[in-house]
């Protein structure tokens, strides 16, 4: 099989979807196919599939992290409050990867080490960072009036916004780890198979570690753009995002069950999330259709994991 065959049979199904969907509500709105409307899309999708980047890694590994969207939260309330006190943009930022990266590492200490349920944990985990984030900033947003921060989420370079240009090299970057590099063949293994990953040699516990890590940082990474934003950091901020995280990633391929999934397709994924968000907007649906909306592509992304878990099997 070709590599364009092999990527047509990977991602032209939800490539259909995507482009079906896209089709509807052009001819339902004619404000959607427009470029400034598709341009606010992916905007839009920016930030969730960043994120969705970090959950793709932890369900690849057949575990789940239900902490990111109050991570980004708290990342956010770091920076946010760091700024306000003066300090440099560089410094904020390096201070809010930092978190995620440390919150991300408890995580997956707390699950590998103590062999915690990694959703005991995350649901855990998730109402501290909330606390935290509401603690830090006294439940009140911090305003954020850095220019050079703010550029991170509202600055333009050569025609696009800065978000895009990010999400696109960390989209590069985190499929180039994944299949080009021996730590994502380890993800894949220890995925599909953790008993035969160990004894092929690979620290799994240490690999579930890393995979944490990588999941916070994307969230920090999230919270970051969010913030600028917003103009603002936020203790309510990205109420729910990780269940949309999730989605993205398993509408992509990714399997709940681990093994299996790819970037590509999680981006994919949140594109088909953010399509359906902005189009119903556009139609004017009322905010609590489209909670009903998001839970059946939810749950018809799980049927899909199902059936297909079952034709590999």
């Amino acid at each position: 099989m070709t590599g364009w065959a092999r990527t047509a049979r990977r991602y032209g199904g939800i490539l259909l979807a995507l482009m079906a969907l896209g089709g509807l509500f052009s001819v339902l709105s004619p404000a959607f196919l427009t470029v400034e409307n598709l341009r606010n899309v992916v905007l839009q999708v920016s930030i969730i599939a960043i994120v969705a980047f970090g959950m793709t890694y932890v369900l690849l590994l057949g575990e789940i992290d239900l902490s990111v969207g109050a991570l980004i939260a708290l990342s956010g309330s770091v920076a946010g409050l760091l700024l306000a006190q003066g300090v440099a943009a560089p410094w904020a930022v390096a201070a809010a990867l930092a978190c995620g990266l440390a919150l991300g590492a408890l995580n997956g200490a707390l699950s590998a080490q103590l062999s915690i349920p990694s959703f005991i944990v995350t649901v855990a985990s998730m109402g501290i960072f909330r606390g935290l984030a509401y603690i830090s900033s006294d439940g009140m947003p911090v305003t954020v009036d850095d220019e050079a921060f703010l550029r991170i989420g509202n600055g333009h370079l050569l025609g696009l916004p800065v978000p895009i240009w990010i999400l696109g090299a960390l989209l590069v970057l985190n499929h180039l780890v994944l299949s080009r590099s021996v730590f994502g063949r380890k993800v894949y293994l220890a995925g599909g198979n953790a008993e035969a990953a160990a004894y092929a040699g690979i620290r799994v516990q240490r690999l579930k570690v890393a995979i944490f890590m990588l999941s916070g940082l994307m969230a920090s990474v999230g919270g970051m753009l969010l913030t600028a934003r917003l103009y603002s950091a936020q203790p309510t901020a990205a109420l729910g995002w990780e269940l949309d995280a999730i989605a993205a990633a398993v509408l992509g391929g990714t399997s709940l069950s681990g093994g299996y999934g790819s970037m590509p397709g999680t981006l994919i994924g949140a594109l088909i999330i953010g399509v359906i968000n902005n189009g119903m907007n556009l139609m004017s649906v009322p905010y609590f259709y489209q909670l009903i909306v998001k839970g059946a592509v939810i749950l018809i992304a799980v049927c899909i994991d199902v059936q297909n878990k079952k034709r590999r099997s």
